[in-house]
């Protein structure tokens, strides 16, 4: 008998929970006559904290990548409770995606592709690799999951040079005021505009391409390869 399947994530309730509320809580309600400094980054940082906690608890699942979420909100909530100097917040936002986009090239050169790892969700992996296999291209899709991984470690990058420039531009006063809570929510509203999209459209033309290959070399579309 098969596993019953996890329950996939909601898209709507991960962005408000990550990105809308806070937001709304950081620029709205930390105000001294509504929450106030402390308690107001107290609540808006709850709602990511406990959405990764519920989250990890849901799909029982250990993933480093979240781990490294979970710490990057603690990291931020810290570093504004705790009154440091605004550089720390800049170099947590830069730290974080850097060292993620570090992991998926280590992962890729000890043989454990990231993207393998991910596609292993949807896709008949096993199906791919008996269709390169009859074509003796086994080789050939070693090299479509590498540089797919590596692709994958650049949009990390990416995503790294865009957090440092939005956190430089964007996060203004001293942590702990209304004006850096302020700041802090706007940073986190721009974030998906101006850093999500991009390494989704990145991560859209890697998928793009490894389809590509495989089409090319086994004339399967891609709703042949998603796992039933």
């Amino acid at each position: 008998m098969n596993a019953p399947s996890q329950k996939k994530e909601n898209p709507l309730i991960n962005i408000f929970m990550n990105v809308v509320i806070p937001t709304l809580i950081l620029t709205k309600f930390s105000k001294p006559e509504y929450l106030g400094q402390n308690l107001g980054f107290i609540i808006a940082i709850a709602f990511p904290v406990a959405y990764g906690v519920y989250d990890l608890i849901l799909r029982k699942k250990y993933n480093i990548f979240s781990i490294i979420g979970f710490v990057s909100v603690l990291l931020t909530g810290g570093i504004g409770l705790l009154k440091l100097d605004g550089s720390w917040i800049v170099v947590k936002e830069t730290s974080i995606p850097l060292l993620m986009g570090i992991i998926v090239i280590v992962m890729e050169r000890f043989g454990k592709s990231f993207v393998k790892k991910i596609f292993m969700e949807v896709l008949d992996l096993e199906k791919i690799e008996k269709a390169y296999d009859e074509k003796n291209m086994a080789v050939d899709l070693q090299q479509s999951w590498k540089w797919a991984s590596y692709g994958m470690g650049l949009s990390f990058l990416l995503s790294a040079i865009l957090n440092y420039v939005l956190a430089k531009v964007v996060l203004t006063g001293a942590p702990g005021s209304v004006e850096f809570n302020e700041s802090l929510g706007k940073m986190t509203a721009l974030s998906f505009p101006v850093i999500t999209i991009p390494t989704m459209i990145m991560f859209m033309i890697i998928m793009y391409r490894f389809f590509k290959n495989v089409k090319d070399v086994t004339n399967l579309e891609p709703e042949d390869l998603i796992r039933h």
